[in-house]
């Protein structure tokens, strides 16, 4: 009761909006405006910084920020600013694991062994890939779909020692590093590719990576996978191949 009263006081100060999204070209009901996703944005990168620990090496920071500044200053969406950050291990020690993922308000993390797993050309992709998913709002559409009224909390401001703000926080982070739908893979692989070669960096790289992790998720099943986490990797391929004008094949039918 106390959370519907609450959420109901919340949209009634007129956070329900509707509004052109740059990165679908579609109109969409939003019930968090920029301010209050980079709030929350915020927020969950604290939950981030509890459960994994940061590249320290001045070498992996200053590759990304060079890399990803240019994507950002590519993308549809300037309104917030973009934060680029290497993962070096988790709160368990682990090193190895592969993927990238971006939270709300601009926040773009990237696996160091993923990252050394990458050329250049390969990194602008994933990086402009997240980007796309913070363009297109992709994260906070999720969240409100998944949280509903707990969303609230963790848009506020909140406090750090609350229990049910805690625990919000870590939930919302556990729904950032699950799937996406296929239709937002699709979006943000399309902004993608238009990023990397408004940045001249080879568009054709998102296929390579995906081929890649494919063939290494084959040899080692990992706690966290960019292949586990983004499915339908043949129709995305397939799909990035024709948004390229590249010829298919009949391995890009087989699922």
């Amino acid at each position: 009761m106390q959370k519907a009263l609450l959420c109901f006081l919340w949209l009634l100060g007129g956070c329900i909006t509707t509004e052109y999204n740059v990165g679908t070209h579609k109109e969409d009901i939003m019930f968090y405006s920029t301010e209050k996703e980079v709030a929350m944005g915020q927020n969950i990168h604290k939950e981030v910084l509890k459960q994994f620990k940061l590249s320290q090496n001045p070498k992996d920071i200053e590759r990304i920020n060079a890399i990803g500044n240019k994507v950002a200053q590519a993308c549809d969406r300037k309104e917030i600013h973009y934060f680029f950050y290497v993962i070096g291990a988790n709160d368990k020690g682990e090193s190895d694991e592969k993927n990238a993922f971006s939270v709300p308000g601009g926040y773009i993390y990237i696996f160091k062994a993923l990252m050394d797993d990458l050329n250049d050309n390969e990194l602008a992709f994933v990086l402009a890939h997240e980007v796309g998913h913070v363009v297109s709002r992709h994260v906070v559409k999720k969240l409100q779909a998944a949280m509903g009224y707990d969303l609230i909390l963790v848009a506020a401001a909140g406090g750090a020692r609350d229990p049910a703000f805690t625990q919000e926080l870590s939930y919302a982070l556990a729904q950032i590093m699950a799937a996406y739908s296929r239709e937002d893979e699709y979006n943000a692989d399309e902004l993608a590719i238009k990023y990397t070669q408004m940045c001249q960096y080879d568009s054709k790289a998102g296929i390579e990576v995906l081929e890649k992790l494919y063939r290494d998720n084959k040899k080692v099943i990992r706690p966290y996978s960019y292949f586990r986490t983004h499915p339908y990797t043949a129709q995305r391929i397939a799909h990035m191949k024709e948004t390229l004008h590249l010829p298919l094949t009949a391995a890009d039918y087989i699922n």
